[in-house]
């Protein structure tokens, strides 16, 4: 852990009290330096050679990294208090802010799982445009290259690189493992003079590639294809774009580590059961297609994932969760960022979530703008679409007044809105809020206007727990006088209904439910539900075979949802042999009326009876009676010695 902070005003154009910076924190400040990167680096230069050194300067990271590795020293910690307080048109006090980027940068960054990619640089570049084959002279020193044109009058005589004929007719994969099927496809035959001889065309070539360059200006051959590592696209009439796309091929040539961004826990995944299906969310979210069923639980690809996060989410149970970093370290990041700014003597934070689009708007804003206000804490995150409705509804359950989310080109939009809307409906009223502004100067302006977004909780929380039981706890903050909220549709959180007329108590729902929020009572014919552990994943009304079970989305705050509740009971039905219970009263009885004396099985009032026995009496019944169609020969009498002597004797 990080003890000594070094401070820094960059030529006097930000305030720092280095002081309250100290008592904030905890830590150990040094005097306030002017020029630390520049003619005071021999300072940096001791204080990291005597180690736990944190640089209170995120531009200067390189100069800072090559001082270590000439000093033979571990790389400090690192973390950017001027582009996002100091550097401001706030005249409030910024220390409480710097306190908590300081504790936020403290907490580190957990390294990622990753998993190699290898690349052996084949490339497939895929149109029959001048570019096309212009990025293929250009990468044919380094990489191996097939340009695949859509028909034979754009065939070339070449060397260098492979041309052929074809269209694409189904492609799969990612960086190093793409898989192309080819229709109508043709080989261009080597040799020969004048115009290129070509083999017959045949549908369904297989081929396999490391890259694919697009340059044929038709529509992508991935959905979200800006995410698909491997897959390089461009608009073949922009000379800019392409000779970005030809740059970023040539690197495409190696070993690559894919960090896995998701962590999947099949157990409680609750897509389907018995063929039934249940829960689609994920699966509804994916951009990449990376998400596919697989039977009672999905199944993610994790070198098409892209790691935007938004099935996590959206996912009701946990069976899916960001790992990159893991969850619960976004929340911890939260708390420390809310009781940091709350202790330092701040008031009316409003949390700004963003990815690296928002950092640099950030730091425009800041070099050439009004910057940040003082009350406005960031906090970067690489994916956005994980930042669902628990961890907004942390933030202000923690102590932050509101929750502002910086959106990207690139972010995915529907999941955010709908995350933001459900955070809403659970307490949070008008206090989160997505700012889909793309000017710097904008947002800084937007952001001064929006002094503080809502209240402050009287008692903020510490988020530990699942996304579930957090999303709760802070609900109950929120709300601490409300019992039952209502939520939207399709919310994660929700009571069943149950039609006890139509109801049978098959209990088929029981049997299925994946949470075990259905349970029965092995004592008595009951359906009991706990609300706390519904997912309203719609599995229990989709099996029903009397259609008596419906969903209502809510959020029940009470201590009720922790327990157990009766949505149907009846009276059992008693042995009329043994007297033992068994089975519902009215069921046995309904089909007493049905069958008894109506069917052949049950003709006479012998055979009827076995209705109303358990199951051993009913066996025993059926075996003693006469005309038991499971009745054998009789058994032969065991032979003895005696037996065997005796036809021995005879004989």
């Amino acid at each position: 852990m990080t003890k000594t902070l070094l401070i820094c005003d960059c030529l006097g154009t930000q305030a720092v009290d280095a002081a309250a910076l100290g008592v904030a924190t905890g830590r150990q400040c040094s005097k306030l330096h002017t020029a630390l990167c520049q003619s005071e680096i021999d300072v940096a230069a001791k204080a990291m050679a005597g180690g736990d050194v944190m640089i209170a300067c995120q531009q200067e990271v390189p100069r800072f990294a090559d001082l270590a590795e000439e000093l033979g020293t571990e790389m400090p910690a690192f973390v950017d208090i001027r582009d996002r307080a100091g550097w401001t048109a706030d005249t409030r006090d910024t220390a409480p802010k710097m306190a908590a980027l300081v504790a936020d940068a403290a907490l580190g960054q957990p390294l990622p799982k990753t998993l190699d990619v290898v690349s052996d640089g084949v490339c497939l570049i895929v149109g029959g445009t001048e570019a096309s084959f212009e990025a293929a002279e250009k990468l044919s020193d380094i990489l191996a290259v097939t340009v695949l044109v859509p028909s034979a009058e754009d065939v070339r005589v070449v060397s260098g690189y492979d041309i052929c004929v074809g269209r694409l007719h189904r492609t799969a994969g990612t960086l190093g493992q793409f898989h192309v099927s080819i229709d109508a496809f043709q080989q261009v035959l080597p040799g020969g003079r004048g115009a290129a001889t070509l083999t017959a065309a045949r549908d369904g070539a297989q081929s396999d590639c490391d890259v694919i360059l697009d340059l044929s200006g038709e529509t992508p051959l991935f959905p979200a294809h800006e995410k698909r590592d491997g897959y390089l696209r461009a608009d073949p009439a922009s000379l800019t774009a392409v000779a970005d796309v030809i740059l970023e091929a040539s690197q495409m040539l190696g070993t690559f580590e894919k960090p896995l961004h998701i962590r999947l826990e099949t157990q409680l995944c609750a897509h389907s059961r018995a063929e039934q299906p249940a829960c689609s969310n994920c699966l509804n979210v994916c951009p990449t297609g990376a998400i596919l069923p697989a039977g009672e639980h999905v199944t993610i690809d994790p070198l098409v994932c892209a790691g935007c996060g938004a099935c996590s989410a959206v996912c009701p149970s946990g069976a899916i969760s960001y790992d990159a970093p893991p969850v619960d370290h976004v929340f911890r990041r939260i708390s420390a960022l809310a009781s940091t700014y709350r202790k330092a003597g701040g008031q009316g934070g409003v949390l700004l979530v963003h990815d690296a689009h928002g950092a640099e708007m950030i730091r425009l804003a800041a070099r050439y703008g009004d910057g940040l206000p003082a009350h406005v804490i960031p906090m970067e995150i690489d994916a956005l679409a994980m930042f669902g409705h628990a961890e907004m509804l942390a933030a202000l359950a923690t102590g932050f007044t509101g929750v502002d989310v910086v959106l990207a080109p690139q972010s995915d939009r529907d999941v955010l809105q709908a995350q933001a809307e459900l955070a809403a409906a659970m307490g949070a009223a008008d206090a989160v809020a997505l700012l889909d502004i793309a000017d710097p100067d904008a947002l800084s302006a937007h952001l001064f206007a929006r002094d503080v977004a809502g209240a402050q909780v009287t008692n903020p929380i510490l988020p530990l727990g699942s996304r579930r039981q957090i999303a709760r706890l802070s609900a109950k903050a929120l709300s601490p006088e409300a019992e039952t909220l209502s939520l939207p549709d399709h919310a994660p959180y929700g009571a069943v209904l149950v039609d006890t007329d139509a109801c049978t108590l098959c209990l088929a729902c029981v049997s299925l439910c994946p949470s075990g929020a259905l349970v029965d009572n092995p004592d008595m014919p009951q359906l009991r539900f706990q609300e706390d552990a519904c997912l309203q994943c719609g599995l229990c009304s989709n099996v029903c075979p009397e259609d008596a079970i419906t969903l209502q989305p809510q959020m029940n705050l009470t201590d009720a949802a922790l327990s157990q509740e009766v949505l149907n009971e009846e009276e059992p039905f008693a042995c009329v042999e043994c007297g033992s219970l068994f089975g519902v009263k009215s069921t046995v009885e309904k089909i007493m009326e049905k069958l008894a004396g109506n069917h052949a099985m049950f003709a006479n009032s012998a055979t009827s009876r076995m209705i109303q026995m358990c199951d051993n009496c009913r066996v025993q019944a059926q075996f003693h009676s006469q005309n038991n169609p499971f009745t054998g020969a009789e058994r032969p009498a065991v032979r003895t010695t005696d037996d065997y002597l005796s036809k021995r004797k005879d004989h």
